[in-house]
């Protein structure tokens, strides 16, 4: 049976029609297992080469204080100078550690770490359940607001916050080194967000067993954000302890200096004395180190902590 075109209509071939989506065989490019292998082995050897390099790049500033240290007081001051202690010497950490000032820097700048640690982490823990659980008016705005404050650099806020010590009479006292950064906007967000990751299920059967906001926080949220409250712990320590201008600004009293202001004192004035603060860059440096192999895990979990999920 024949099919016939209505009248008054043309045939029309659809690949005369530029509009029209034509299937186009697609082509595979098929590659051996060799050259798969090859392919993985050259990325490979990429990243591994881009790492060591990352490495050395922060690993040497490093190498080369521990070097100076060991170094003599001779030694440092002669060019070209070595890269490798020739005559290596523990002087410059006898020297340090026999400084009557040294010790109390040191106990000094422990204090204050481990007192900001403490208060960030208790205020951040509090602030975050309140944003991520509270029903409040302005919630969404003070939260905008905490965040915003990221944004704001340190030294901008350093004469506001010197005025007002000064207008309470906290100059030379640790309330002054402390109590300005007891509070962390970047802790809030950490555990904000790590709160709002826990099961919804989790509040309802803590409801049923008649734990209340303080309850549930204490009881279940806190233990299962664990990795992140180590990791603001971490940071608030590091960020204390690497502190230099604000105790320059608020202390005058020898005894309430703190490591890193007393690490410019080491030289005594003397150019020569590379060695000795080398030494005691080194000492103010090993607390770091051991807190960073402590809580690398948890440190690491914390970080990623929601960003994979499944």
């Amino acid at each position: 049976m024949s099919t016939v075109e209505p009248s008054g209509f043309e045939h029309i071939d659809p690949a005369d029609l530029p509009f029209v989506e034509r299937e186009t065989p697609r082509l595979t490019k098929h590659r051996s297992p060799e050259a798969s292998r090859r392919r993985r082995r050259i990325r490979r050897v990429g990243r591994y080469a881009l790492l060591c390099v990352v490495a050395f790049v922060v690993l040497f500033p490093i190498y080369a204080t521990v070097v100076v240290s060991l170094h003599s007081t001779a030694d440092t001051i002669t060019w070209p100078g070595s890269i490798w202690p020739t005559n290596p010497s523990l002087d410059a950490y006898g020297e340090v550690m026999s400084s009557d000032s040294m010790p109390r820097y040191l106990l000094n700048s422990f204090l204050v770490s481990v007192i900001i640690m403490v208060a960030q982490v208790v205020t951040s823990a509090l602030a975050a359940y309140a944003f991520a659980y509270l029903r409040f008016p302005g919630r969404s705005l003070f939260f905008g607001l905490a965040i915003a404050t990221l944004m704001v650099p340190a030294e901008v806020t350093v004469v506001a916050n010197f005025e007002l010590i000064s207008d309470l009479g906290w100059i030379d006292t640790y309330q002054a080194l402390t109590v300005p950064f007891a509070v962390s906007a970047f802790g809030i967000f950490l555990l904000r967000q790590t709160f709002l990751g826990l099961p919804d299920e989790l509040r309802e059967a803590a409801r049923m067993d008649g734990y209340g906001h303080l309850g549930y926080l204490r009881h279940v949220a806190l233990p299962l954000a664990r990795p992140s409250l180590a990791a603001l712990a971490v940071f608030s320590f590091l960020g204390a302890w690497n502190q230099y201008l604000w105790p320059l600004l608020v202390t005058n009293r020898n005894d309430l200096r703190t490591v890193q202001i007393g690490l410019r004192a080491l030289d005594g004035g003397n150019v020569d004395a590379l060695d000795v603060v080398a030494a005691g860059t080194v000492v103010a440096a090993i607390p770091v180190f051991l807190l960073l192999l402590a809580f690398q895990r948890q440190l690491v979990a914390g970080l990623t902590a929601g960003a994979v999920k499944g």
